[in-house]
């Protein structure tokens, strides 16, 4: 079973490295989030992916949907399949992620965490179709989760983010390449959260 979270659930860690991540809580009102997180539970097309860990092939513990730009396919964790095309919503989040990330994205990632069960292993997405030091927006609507990050080698240099409901993350600078990320299981009652990714793919 894939470990629980090691961080307090009150407040951000202190001392958060600034120049791996900016946090930004309320990039939408409670009532739009609400909205949006409605829509796209609903209208998405969710798949659930095979990946491989330990030698093995397993379902994740999630349901993912993929939309972008027609050239955003080379992207190998997604079997170089490829996106689905925009719509309105995720257009209108896109745009104002962009005005504030000050990037172009070309594809956006959805995750639908159903509920405590369901997670994401300590991973980077240091896949080569994202280039070297991507930056990449993370949007989160729904119940919070901690976001946990640790240094690749020092796995006692540790931080975590509660992800409130609207608010925007932008992972950039060396965090794929010197931090693991993930969102832990949890024993505890969880909601339905939906987190989109936008990325550059190359």
């Amino acid at each position: 079973m894939e470990q629980l979270s090691f961080f307090k659930e009150e407040g951000q860690t202190p001392g958060l490295p600034v120049s791996l991540l900016d946090y930004r809580p309320e990039l939408f009102s409670q009532e739009e989030g609400e909205r949006l997180m409605e829509r796209l539970i609903r209208d998405s097309e969710w798949k659930h992916r095979v990946v491989k860990m330990y030698d093995k092939e397993v379902i994740t513990p999630r349901l993912t949907a993929w939309y972008g730009d027609p050239e955003a396919y080379n992207y190998t964790i997604l079997g170089k399949s490829a996106p689905l095309p925009w719509t309105a919503d995720l257009l209108m989040i896109r745009r104002k992620v962009e005005l504030i990330a000050g990037i172009s994205f070309n594809s956006v990632l959805l995750n639908y965490y159903r509920d405590g069960n369901d997670s994401v292993a300590w991973h980077s997405d240091n896949e080569k179709a994202l280039g070297t030091h991507p930056v990449i927006a993370s949007v989160s609507f729904g119940q919070v989760r901690n976001f946990d990050i640790r240094n690749k080698t020092d796995h006692g240099l540790k931080y975590a983010i509660r992800l409130e409901h609207g608010s925007l993350l932008i992972m950039k600078g060396d965090l794929q390449a010197n931090w693991d990320h993930r969102i832990a299981k949890s024993t505890k009652p969880m909601k339905g959260r939906l987190n989109l990714t936008f990325r550059v793919v190359i």
